[in-house]
């Protein structure tokens, strides 16, 4: 079974649990610039899956000992548009 044939299934059974605010979770983290890595990407939450995969992993861990059936990926900005307020990374 595949894991779209699963996703339906499991919504046919019951109701599904999805992860929460990542953005709220991150924040809870005290997070500085460097941990973005540097000044010019601060606030970037997606540059957070390289250079801080530690707690983007911890974030996710959590929700799913939750019980959370569903989790999401740490790229709700990366978008063009969002993107292109910070440098490139190969600068």
């Amino acid at each position: 079974m595949d894991r779209s044939q699963l996703l339906r299934r499991l919504l046919g059974e019951r109701i599904l649990v999805l992860d929460g605010a990542m953005g709220t979770a991150l924040q809870g983290y005290g997070l500085v610039a460097g941990d973005f890595g540097g000044e010019a990407y601060e606030g970037c939450n997606e540059y957070l899956n390289l250079t801080r995969p530690d707690v983007v992993e911890a974030i996710h861990r959590g929700y799913l000992e939750a019980g959370a059936d569903i989790i999401e990926t740490n790229t709700f900005g990366s978008t063009r548009v969002v993107l292109a307020e910070y440098p490139p990374l190969d600068q």
